[in-house]
């Protein structure tokens, strides 16, 4: 087995990567991560899913693919180039709503939605509301961040950063937590 060779890759990687190259964008989900993304979406059938951190739509063309007609995806982001660039680049339909907005804003003016799956990829929901942000998630609802390697990009200080969220999502005893030494590093935890 050679988890490497990822089947059925979304045909719009390669436009992506091309506009990500052209306006210098160095933060795409990686392949790794936005197919167990797919996988998870898959698993909830007629779901709510939320994503913070839209990013030029790396992830979002996993959470997409994985998505039935029924599902639902909301996705966030603050830089109104990268969800334009989106919204030029997707074919988008009605079962996915694209929100150019801070995040802790959005979080905070949302506290009562709820989601099956939830894949924060930004400050807000991650680093900052966490607790928001775990509060919207339904039991048996799935809460996934990556990039908890360390990365080329991160600023000084932040493996401490990272180090003390994921010890504060491993003593949440409303959660039952997986991390993933793979990809960018992955942890999944499912909403008890």
């Amino acid at each position: 087995m050679n988890d490497q060779e990822i089947q059925d890759i979304p045909e719009i990687i390669p436009l992506l990567r091309s506009l990500a190259k052209e306006i210098g964008f160095d933060m795409p989900c990686d392949l790794l991560t936005g197919n167990l993304l797919r996988s998870l979406v898959v698993s909830k059938p007629g779901g709510s899913f939320l994503e913070l951190g839209t990013g030029l739509g790396f992830s979002l063309c996993w959470l997409i693919e994985g998505m039935d007609n029924n599902s639902q995806l909301t996705s966030i982001d603050n830089d109104e180039k990268l969800i334009q660039l989106v919204i030029e680049s997707f074919i988008l339909d009605e079962r996915v709503q694209l929100i150019c907005m801070d995040g802790a804003l959005w979080i905070k003016d949302n506290p009562g939605n709820k989601y099956d799956l939830i894949f924060a990829d930004a400050w807000p929901g991650k680093y900052e509301q966490i607790d928001e942000v775990l509060n919207m998630l339904n039991p048996g609802g799935l809460y996934i961040i990556d990039d908890m390697l360390p990365q080329p990009n991160w600023p000084e200080g932040h493996s401490e950063k990272a180090s003390k969220l994921i010890s504060y999502l491993e003593n949440r005893l409303d959660l039952r937590l997986t991390k993933l030494n793979w990809s960018t590093g992955v942890i999944i935890c499912t909403k008890v």
